[in-house]
This record gives C-alpha cells, structure tokens and sequence, in this order.
C-alpha cells in the first residue's frame, strides 16, 4: 500500500482534507440521487418505498466506503472513485425501480429504460480503473468499491430476471454466489485469502451484467432467456470454482 508522508495510513487522524473531500463528493452524490428519486416516483406514480429504496442502499454502499476510509493511502477521493460513486447512484436506483414497480412485467418502456441505465452503468465500467491508473490513485478501497458494485447490480438484475420469470428460481444463485462465497469463507477461513487480478474474473462479471441485462429486453422470450441464464450461471460457477482451487491449493501448501 502507498505511503503517506512516510507513514501506511491506518486512521483518519490529521486527515480532514481527504474526509471533507470524501464526504462532500458522496454527500453531492447522495443529494443528486434523491432528487431523481423524487422525480421519478412523480412520473411514474410510485410510493415513498421507491426513494426510500434508494437512498436506504446508497447509504448501506456509501457507509461502507467511509468504513474503509482509514486505509486509503491518497488524499484526495480521486476521479475513479467518484465514478464508483457515480455507478452507485445508478445501481441503487435500478434497484429501487426493481423492487418497489409493482406492474415491472407489464412495462415494457420501463423495462427498456432500466436496460438503458445499465448499458450505461456497464459503459463507466472500466473507466474507474483507467482513471485510477492514469492518475496514480490506483487503492484497495477503489477496487472493493468497484467489486460491490458490481456484485450489487447482478443481484439487482438477477431478481429482476426471477421476478419477470424470465428464468427458474435458480437465476438468484447468480446474484448471490458473491456473498455466499463471502459467507463460506466464515466456516472456511481459507477462503479469505487474497486473490490475484484476474482479467477472467473481470470478464465473467461483465458477462453476467451484460446477459442477465439481455435477458431484461421484452422481446428476449422466456425459453430463450433461460438458456442464457444457465449459460452464465454455468460460466460463473466456474471462475468461482477456480478461484476456491487455488485459495485452497495456496492454504494446503502454507
């Protein structure tokens, strides 16, 4: 991890310009997200439950950002977080839209417009990490950051594909597998081993966003859409199962 001043940053102590510029990006972020929260439950009719949603797992994403604060070793937020940031928003608002538009299955529009905010999501994707790298602001937080995200539109996108009964109950395990892997990994320590960048990994992840937002599109039926949900459920049970080989293979030879 770099160095600040010479020293690894483990506190926020004598670190107010880089909380003052965390919390003013994210707090800028929270108040753009609840405005179009309350524009769109205007124009969609929606309830309270809709910005609620929103603002309640943006909080949840943000909160765990400043819990993570203490070890980011730049001080500024940075660019390619504040991009992170950004997809946050969007993600949340999906989510929102996902759990509380009751007649989801009948909206076609709304349908097109939530595939519209995801290829958009999954475009900045990537643009993080090229602004990490460009700027040398490259972090643990930043790439955690960008990993919960991730793992937090499947899950988003996996219910909405269950819900639309565009696949079995079975297309949660997509959305899931992340934290149940994290959730094995209390029973089995050996799974919390660090794991190497991995181009494959970050291949599966965009693979699964990109076919479970396929999936979404009205005019995918239902018997074609689950094929491609057992496809990539099929790909992703495989990259997790490489990753648990080599943590395992790694613990066994310690």
């Amino acid at each position: 991890m770099a160095l600040i001043d010479g020293v690894m940053p483990n506190s926020l102590k004598g670190r107010e310009p880089l909380v003052q510029n965390t919390l003013g990006h994210l707090a800028c972020l929270m108040l753009g997200t609840i405005v179009v929260a309350l524009l769109v439950r205007t124009e969609m009719a929606l309830g309270w439950d809709f910005v609620a949603s929103a603002v309640v797992s943006l909080s949840i994403i943000f909160g765990f950002v400043v819990y993570l604060l203490p070890k980011y070793p730049h001080r500024r937020f940075g660019y390619a977080n504040i991009v992170t940031a950004f997809r946050a928003s969007l993600v949340s608002l999906t989510g929102a839209t996902v759990l509380c538009f009751e007649s989801l299955h009948t909206a076609d529009t709304v349908l097109w417009i939530l595939v519209g905010v995801v290829v958009f999501a999954l475009s900045l994707d990537g643009i993080d990490g090229y602004l990490a790298r460009r700027y040398r602001q490259e972090s643990e937080l930043g790439a955690r950051f960008d990993m919960e995200v991730d793992a937090f539109l499947i899950l988003i996108l996996s219910v909405a594909a269950a819900m639309l009964d565009k696949a079995g109950a079975w297309v949660l395990l997509i959305g899931l597998m992340r934290y149940l892997f994290v959730a094995a990994g209390w029973a089995a320590p050996f799974l919390n081993g660090d794991l190497p960048p991995s181009l494959r990994r970050k291949f599966v992840c965009v693979l699964q966003v990109s076919t479970l937002c396929l999936i979404l599109v009205p005019a995918v039926t239902v018997s074609v859409s689950a094929y491609l949900a057992a496809a990539a459920l099929a790909m992703l049970v495989m990259s997790f199962a490489i990753d648990i080989f080599y943590l395992l293979r790694r613990w066994m030879a310690v």
